[in-house]
């Protein structure tokens, strides 16, 4: 995300007498090379000449208050500057104009910054905001307040004020700069930050988009600026993935097939056992094609998938993978998160390099399925072991967070867990495979509650046959692959039984039936995808 640095413009106006100019020099060279202290002595020495003129006092009391800022002494910095600001509503001179009271003002602001007295830094930017009203040819100045005033609000959490500031700024700017100057880049970025906060994510993916269009103009690809953005807006669309989907919504009875659909083989138009599922925001999918020991990468409307990791052969080096079930995208380096469970390992995989190769992150474990929250902490299902564990990217033991008490039925206990989800909050829902239901543990629960099925398996809308895919949309409602019934269901938050969205038609390759489906996934739009195993295709539901 963007950084909300306030701005701090310099004070110093005026020239010394020629007697004084070594002084300020050698104090301005110290200063600007992190020389503190010895720039303090210098401007002190220059303050204590004794035919020290009005202005050279101003120009002192503005270089100390910077000074004592970098060093930290606050209050010192405080009374440097506001002895600045006296002197200057004293002066009745041509030559000190609004713009050097605004100024200064602005480095009082910045102070109080500082001190976190966000209320007072408000109060010192208004002022100087008020000390521009007859000053019209400020223009800079006055954008640089409506920022600074904008972030102070955001520092209160009074963001649709802050809103309101970096709008005004930008109307001045618009009048003043050309559109590809790198300051529109940053405040498009700090609107989109304040959007994030407001958790309206299509504002702050449309403010980040702008962000990174007026960057492009001027800045290359491998610049910070850039780097930096990229990853943000991948974050934000991993937010749109997730949509609201109304409780009442439905789904057309008939799918079309999106990737596969051409019998069981190894081709790039052909999956073989697919289990996994990820959609990204436009659409093109990460599918986990299993019996192939590779993840494939299909874009909509394309008759070939690409080959992302895996080499069509089970392996154990770091190019291959043998039977992975689940994958997940880690947007912050661009790389899928896969489980390797032929080979009992987690490997991280780079995105978009031909000749890559994974990097093991977790090793000796029966993993089955993955997810990662907001905190990019790792969830890992082990069905050996009965239990979810969460990782910190780099820890090789992970935290029980689920199960754990060996394999039954108990509230605290699971039985083959295999995919899973975590949402904002850090609540794991896990599909509880061989005692046909889904778990829901809260974040640092000992035990869980059975929000779906948990009735033995069975075919009527309160029970489940082993459960596999599973995702939870931002309302709570729980749709779940129901393996070997052949169809999807929804169970609303505290239901005591679900509906039948797809399938339900008996096992079968028609358009309206399913054969064994593994997951599912649902795109930004609410459409819904699901890995229809032994038809070996990808399936899509357009939402109604």
């Amino acid at each position: 995300m963007s950084n909300e640095n306030i701005s701090e413009t310099p004070t110093t106006v005026g020239t010394a007498e020629q007697q004084d100019n070594d002084l300020f020099a050698h104090g301005d060279g110290l200063y600007w090379t992190c020389e503190y202290e010895k720039a303090k002595e210098y401007f002190q020495i220059a303050l204590n000449q004794p035919s020290i003129s009005l202005l050279d006092e101003v120009r002192c009391y503005s270089s100390l208050g910077a000074v004592n800022t970098k060093l930290q002494n606050y209050k010192e910095a405080l009374s440097n500057y506001n002895r600045q600001l006296d002197i200057l509503l004293q002066l009745k001179i041509s030559n000190i104009n609004e713009a050097d009271i605004a100024k200064c003002c602005m480095s009082i602001g910045m102070v109080y910054w500082l001190m976190h007295d966000y209320a007072q830094a408000i109060y010192s930017n208004n002022q100087a905001l008020a000390a521009l009203s007859t000053d019209n040819q400020a223009f800079d100045l006055t954008s640089n307040i409506y920022k600074n005033l904008a972030n102070l609000h955001t520092k209160l959490n009074e963001f649709d004020l802050a809103l309101t500031y970096f709008g005004k700024a930008l109307e001045i700017d618009r009048q003043h700069l050309r559109e590809d100057h790198l300051k529109f880049g940053q405040t498009y970025a700090n609107i989109g930050t304040l959007y994030y906060s407001k958790q309206d994510f299509k504002q702050a993916l449309n403010y980040f988009l702008k962000a990174r269009e007026t960057w492009l103009k001027s800045l290359p690809m491998s610049h910070m600026y850039m780097e930096s953005m990229e990853k943000t807006i991948r974050t934000v669309q991993s937010k749109l993935v997730i949509p609201n989907i109304p409780s009442n919504s439905r789904w057309a009875s008939n799918g079309v097939t999106v990737a596969g659909g051409h019998e069981r083989g190894n081709a790039t138009t052909q999956l073989c056992n697919p289990y996994g599922l990820f959609i990204y925001d436009d659409q093109t999918m990460i599918i986990v094609d299993s019996g192939n020991h590779r993840i494939i990468e299909w874009k909509m409307d394309e008759k070939n998938g690409y080959i992302v990791a895996g080499d069509n052969s089970p392996g154990n080096r770091l190019d291959q993978l043998n039977w992975p079930t689940d994958v997940i995208i880690e947007k912050e380096t661009d790389s899928l998160i896969i489980c390797d469970r032929g080979n009992q390992r987690v490997v991280r995989w780079p995105c978009h390099k031909a000749t890559a190769q994974g990097e093991i992150i977790v090793s000796d474990i029966n993993c089955f399925g993955l997810t990662m929250d907001d905190q990019k902490y790792l969830y890992v299902s082990d069905t050996d072991n009965h239990e979810v564990r969460r990782y910190k990217i780099g820890d090789k033991n992970g935290t029980i967070i689920a199960g754990g008490h060996g394999k039954g039925d108990g509230l605290n206990q699971l039985n083959y867990p295999t995919y899973i989800f975590v949402d904002r909050q850090q609540t794991l829902y896990v599909s509880d495979h061989d005692n046909h239901r889904v778990m829901k543990w809260n974040k640092d629960g000992n035990e869980g509650i059975v929000v779906a099925g948990g009735r033995g398996k069975g075919e009527t809308l309160t029970q489940l046959s082993f459960p596999n895919g599973l995702f939870v949309d931002t309302l709570g409602t729980i749709y779940v692959a129901d393996s070997w019934n052949h169809r999807v269901m929804r169970w609303s938050d505290e239901a005591k039984q679900g509906t039948v969205i797809v399938g339900g038609n008996s096992w079968g390759g028609e358009t309206n039936q399913l054969h064994f489906p593994t997951s599912l996934s649902f795109d930004r739009h609410g459409n819904l995808y699901i890995v229809d195993q032994l038809n070996y295709r990808v399936q899509r539901f357009s939402i109604e």
